[in-house]
């Protein structure tokens, strides 16, 4: 890819944080960086929150296959896994080559999420007031998609397919598991707050970057990809 940056190779943007109702927005600007993850004023739906207790979530084999009729087994109460409050540490997506360590987002004054250093082209962000990734809730993880420089970390993201698999390994030493739903590409104008950023009843998985095409005139991608996964295990690391 050819050199994107702004003048700074930086990203920039405003944003503000409502104390009742706030929806993120999401914006690359620069650099063929993720950009800009912003808080504002809005009518959609808050980030996830974060998690204070720990959350008995299902194992793989609580769910039962459809059938006309339930198996001897499928009336019991399926066991659960108790899971606490933990940290993401690393995050690995097989099927094109990811292995990336974390690193925690937070917000500026301002109101806007940082984003991870551009520097270092193979790390993540998790937005750590938000749901830890394996626990009820929908955990939000970020990524670029590019640097000035080289291809960074989400290059290969909107080239994953239902079904895929992406591990995170948390410093509880669980590793949570989720199985790919759905790649979708979201013009930035149309972006869905509900859809990627709404309370989940069960343990969800966003990844996010920018991606459609590039617009030199405005320094901007088009669009934002967006990978949407559910929990499908969780086992000791």
């Amino acid at each position: 890819m050819g050199n994107h940056a702004d003048a700074n190779g930086d990203s920039l943007g405003t944003g503000t944080l409502s104390h009742q109702r706030r929806s993120v927005l999401f914006a690359a600007l620069g650099a063929c960086l993720l950009g800009l993850f912003m808080i504002r004023h809005s009518g959609s739906p808050p980030p996830p929150a974060p998690q204070a207790r720990a959350v008995a979530i299902a194992s793989p084999n609580a769910a039962a296959s459809p059938s006309t009729a339930p198996s001897p087994s499928a009336t019991r109460r399926p066991p659960a896994i108790v899971v606490p409050d933990a940290h993401p540490i690393r995050l690995s997506i097989p099927a094109i080559g990811v292995n990336a360590p974390f690193t925690g987002l937070s917000l500026d004054p301002t109101g806007v999420l940082n984003v991870p250093p551009a520097s270092d082209t193979n790390l993540v962000g998790w937005y750590q007031a938000g749901t830890v990734p394996g626990n009820k809730g929908t955990a939000i993880v970020l990524g670029h998609v590019d640097t000035k420089a080289a291809p960074a970390v989400f290059w290969s993201l909107s080239t994953l397919t239902k079904g895929a698999t992406v591990d995170i390994a948390r410093d509880d030493k669980v590793t949570a598991t989720f199985t790919v739903d759905s790649v979708e590409v979201f013009p930035k104008d149309q972006f869905p707050d509900d859809r990627v950023y709404g309370k989940a009843p069960d343990a969800q998985l966003r990844l996010i970057t920018c991606g459609g095409a590039y617009d030199h005139a405005r320094a901007d991608y088009t669009a934002n990809v967006v990978v949407f996964a559910h929990l499908s295990g969780l086992r000791e690391s």
